[in-house]
């Protein structure tokens, strides 16, 4: 068998169309999440998302773990997300076999930063519910520079300078985004370091929508030291089973060559001193980068 890794560019984009437009013919008869792994960016979410997709009972994505559906992809309407997921038929014959619904879903992390994405949701999922992980959002900013750096998505090497440039960058672009359902913004999506971190914030406009009893905060630090409990915490959550633990991997971990400089550390810090308190109140408990 030959690697997914060693598919020609080319073919998979054959592969994907192909998929996709079977996908579309096939819609109605397709399943929608009952469950979404909204955030945040460079917080766990791919370990997390693999680690519910061995779920016996949970089918994920067809294609992709994040459709981007809800943020940058809501023109293309129902049919085209229900391209993505498993077929009913599918979903039955796991059902039988567990004698419990299936349950499928994605993980799109631009979906608790976008500022349509919550209203969007509520609107044609609902009951759905949503997952959200934070990280020590210092040491989040520092990763998704990196992130974006090795994507080709961020041209300014120095971690402090893309700083520096963010509120520029971003100046007027959640706005716009409010106002214009069909407006992208690649500053907005890739180059929101300080803002990504201010996690509350994001948090409160969801559960505006959704309900906040249907939102799950989960901490990246406590998942991959305890992760085992934290997952049984998920399942629960999602009204799932305990059918035996997954293998725990750390995915798309990105180290850097050299430390954050303290000045900027510091910065940062201070910075999220205010969001970090309103986090606690969605916690029950001081964010674990602060005790």
């Amino acid at each position: 068998m030959i690697s997914s890794s060693r598919v020609p560019a080319p073919v998979k984009r054959a592969v994907h169309f192909g998929s996709r437009s079977y996908g579309r013919i096939t819609a109605p008869a397709r399943m929608l999440p009952s469950f979404l792994i909204c955030g945040g960016q460079r917080c766990g979410t791919t370990s997390l998302y693999r680690a519910l997709a061995a779920h016996p009972v949970v089918l994920k994505a067809v294609l992709h773990k994040g459709v981007h559906y809800f943020d940058t992809s809501y023109h293309r309407g129902m049919a085209w997300y229900r391209a993505h997921f498993p077929l009913q038929r599918t979903a039955l014959k796991v059902s039988q076999r567990y004698g419990m619904p299936a349950q499928t879903f994605e993980s799109s992390p631009y979906y608790m930063y976008h500022p349509q994405a919550a209203a969007r949701i509520a609107r044609d999922l609902p009951g759905v519910r949503l997952i959200a992980l934070v990280r020590d959002p210092v040491e989040r900013a520092y990763s998704q520079h990196a992130h974006e750096l090795a994507r080709g998505f961020e041209s300014e090497t120095s971690f402090g300078r893309a700083l520096a440039l963010e509120p520029a960058r971003l100046r007027g672009q959640e706005e716009r985004l409010r106002a214009d359902p069909r407006h992208y913004s690649f500053a907005h999506q890739h180059h929101g370091y300080r803002a990504r971190g201010e996690y509350a914030r994001y948090l409160d406009e969801m559960a505006t929508h959704v309900g906040r009893e249907r939102i799950l905060v989960v901490e990246s630090e406590r998942f991959f030291a305890a992760p085992a409990t934290v997952y049984a915490d998920v399942l629960d959550f999602l009204g799932l089973p305990h059918l035996g633990d997954p293998p725990y991997l750390k995915h798309n971990a990105r180290p850097r060559g050299a430390p954050m400089d303290a000045c900027v550390r510091r910065e940062l810090t201070a910075h999220f001193a205010d969001h970090d308190a309103a986090l606690a109140e969605w916690l029950g408990h001081e964010p674990s980068w602060r005790t």
